[in-house]
């Protein structure tokens, strides 16, 4: 089971810092990623983490993924946000260590928090 939270309203440029808190064992054994679906559309990668971090190419340089496998908890620290940055963020889990950006290679998926960008 996955929990995420941290979303919220925020101006453009400014930060948040989302987490997701997992439960069950064998945390570190899972990649962790994070999507976002906005109104309208697709639910699209963000950023994800396993043995090494990988990022859409919209968001690099400006978020960043990490974890913590002794919390079993996964962050996305979202700096310079745009507007178009505003949508429904989700965690998900996948086992294994390869690299995944396919919202269906993911099995496990959190509740969703939203964040919303104001310009």
């Amino acid at each position: 089971q996955l929990q995420a939270f941290g979303g919220g309203l925020v101006q453009a440029g400014g930060s948040l810092r989302l987490s997701c808190v997992a439960s069950g064992r064998a945390f570190s054994g899972y990649n962790m990623a994070w999507f976002r679906q906005a109104p309208g559309k697709e639910r699209e990668f963000v950023a994800g983490i396993s043995l090494s971090t990988y990022y859409a190419d919209c968001v690099k340089g400006r978020f960043t993924i990490s974890r913590d496998n002794v919390k079993s908890t996964v962050y996305l620290q979202m700096s310079s946000l745009k507007p178009e940055d505003t949508a429904v963020y989700y965690c998900a889990a996948v086992w294994g260590i390869a690299a995944m950006t396919g919202r269906h290679e993911y099995n496990y998926w959190g509740q969703g928090t939203p964040v919303t960008v104001s310009s």
